[in-house]
């Protein structure tokens, strides 16, 4: 199982939480790997950059996006199959970027969001978990998530091994 990872706006391929998560899937016997994304601003052209990688795998990989990251996500995973998305304060309903509207091909989504997020308005990613019928987990945080990075680890980790599982 492959895991790839999608970094926010003005993080890195290998920030603080990916590193903890990529850990998680690690231990868990997946490959992963962090897309590099901090020569682009543009979160479309991001996506472009998502679907190439995505284009040379050989089965439908598991997706973790955080902030842009997760809007790079969502929106990769509306075109090609996924197992699939975990997606952390997504910025979601950002009116300069070019996809508004969200129809993931992905099975199963779950979102992680904090309450205290002053970045992305947490109702976005209520908005969408209600329209996409995803799992949603509202915690004390705010949007980076670094203060809380056990809670995000929990879930992850539930998550993977939900999906592991259901191989």
């Amino acid at each position: 199982m492959k895991v790839i990872f999608s970094h926010g706006k003005e993080s890195g391929p290998w920030g603080f939480k990916i590193k903890r998560l990529a850990a998680i899937a690690e231990q868990m016997g997946c490959v992963v790997e962090s897309v590099d994304y901090t020569d682009l601003m543009d979160p479309d052209l991001r996506v472009d950059r998502l679907l190439t990688v995505l284009e040379h795998q050989t089965e439908p990989p598991i997706l973790v996006g955080s902030s842009m990251g997760g809007y790079v996500s969502l929106v990769a995973s509306e075109s090609v199959e996924t197992k699939a998305l975990f997606l952390m304060a997504p910025a979601l309903y950002i009116s300069s970027f070019k996809q508004q509207h969200h129809h993931s091909l992905s099975p199963w989504i779950e979102i992680v969001h904090g309450w205290s997020d002053d970045i992305i308005p947490v109702r976005n990613s209520i908005q969408f978990a209600q329209q996409a019928n995803s799992m949603l987990h509202l915690i004390a945080g705010d949007h980076a998530l670094n203060e809380v990075i056990e809670t995000v680890e929990g879930l992850f980790r539930r998550f993977m091994s939900q999906g592991l599982v259901n191989e």
